[in-house]
């Protein structure tokens, strides 16, 4: 598996003022980004630009944080989540849902169950808050399982095309999946006990990782 080597050493040409290692890494990074915020935003292309220049900004100031624990475009992906979630929050709209369901019994059960019974507003709002708590629990998720399952399951990437990006083995991709999903599962199911026993839910903040 790498170390990540490269992406360590050009923060480290960063942070010794390298001009062009600071123009590599917005050429590098702003396509996949872009790409990343464009499909969390509705297509808009203006605010996914916008957002996706925000999320460089940023991620040069903190420069000195990132440890190389994930590669740097993964990190990047995560600060890039936390400025969406930001802006949604300020517009007062929830963020896209994103779609784990056949790999959540529960969640699949419910959704079917609201879908059976009508399309009243009531049962609109239930479907549209259970889908919000599923991605507040990806959100919590550690970097590499909240990436591995996005593109798995959102862009469908297959195992070894993920494992690729993950610079590991094919192996190695599918045991961190099934990590991924059990974490997801127990996060989701905390999270939805606590909203059972009245507890404040838990609230979409900056992704573990971004600081």
């Amino acid at each position: 598996m790498s170390d990540y080597s490269e992406d360590k050493a050009q923060v480290r040409r960063m942070l010794a003022g390298d001009e062009r290692a600071f123009a590599e890494f917005f050429d590098r990074h702003f396509p996949p980004l872009y790409r990343f915020a464009l499909s969390r935003l509705r297509s808009d292309a203006d605010l996914a630009e916008e957002i996706v220049q925000r999320t460089l900004c940023k991620a040069v100031r903190k420069l000195a944080t990132y440890r190389g624990e994930a590669a740097l475009l993964t990190w990047l992906c995560s600060i890039c989540r936390f400025e969406i979630a930001t802006h949604h929050r300020q517009a007062g709209r929830r963020p896209e849902a994103i779609d784990l369901v056949e790999e959540v019994p529960e969640i699949r059960a419910a959704l079917e169950t609201l879908s059976s019974a009508g399309e009243t507003p009531e049962e609109v709002l239930q479907r549209h808050e259970l889908r919000r708590l599923v991605q507040v629990a990806l959100d919590h998720l550690p970097l590499r399982h909240g990436q591995a399952l996005e593109w798995k399951y959102i862009e469908g990437l297959s195992v070894q095309e993920i494992a690729q990006r993950l610079e590991s083995t094919t192996k190695a991709t599918e045991s961190l999946l099934t990590r991924a999903r059990s974490s997801f599962r127990d996060g989701f199911r905390a999270l939805m006990q606590s909203l059972g026993e009245g507890e404040p839910a838990m609230s979409t903040s900056e992704p573990l990782g971004a600081s």
